[in-house]
């Protein structure tokens, strides 16, 4: 299903907002990311966080997760911007993060793929 990047909960990636992003891709990328990561009703912390409520969200301050200091300590709030910063490499924009992921590099259409997942998946 393609959906209009614009109308994805806040979590929308900077010069993406008249691209068209799709859900079943972004399910596919998030596989991955369901080995640390869970998202949607019921969703737990496993090795990462659950990512329920993300966007406008303060990173590392969901109380019951153990994160890095780092992630702790760095002042983000989960948006459009931080958010496909980080998914794009994930060290620089928290270096000392002790999550293991190289990130999306540059591919707009695989952020924005993977944020409309992100979005379709909150709990409403």
């Amino acid at each position: 299903m393609k959906v209009a990047v614009a109308a994805l909960l806040g979590l929308v990636a900077p010069g993406l907002a008249g691209a068209a992003a799709d859900v079943a891709a972004g399910r596919k990328l998030f596989a991955s990311c369901a080995n640390c990561h869970a998202v949607g009703p019921g969703a737990r912390h496993g090795f990462g966080p659950q990512l329920n409520g993300l966007a406008g969200r303060r990173a590392g301050s969901v109380a019951d997760y153990a994160y890095s200091p780092a992630m702790k300590a760095s002042g983000l709030v989960w948006n459009e911007a931080t958010l496909t910063a980080f998914l794009r490499d994930p060290n620089t924009v928290v270096p000392g993060t002790k999550m293991r992921y190289w990130g999306l590099g540059i591919n707009e259409a695989k952020v924005a793929d993977l944020l409309a997942y992100l979005a379709a998946t909150q709990p409403r």
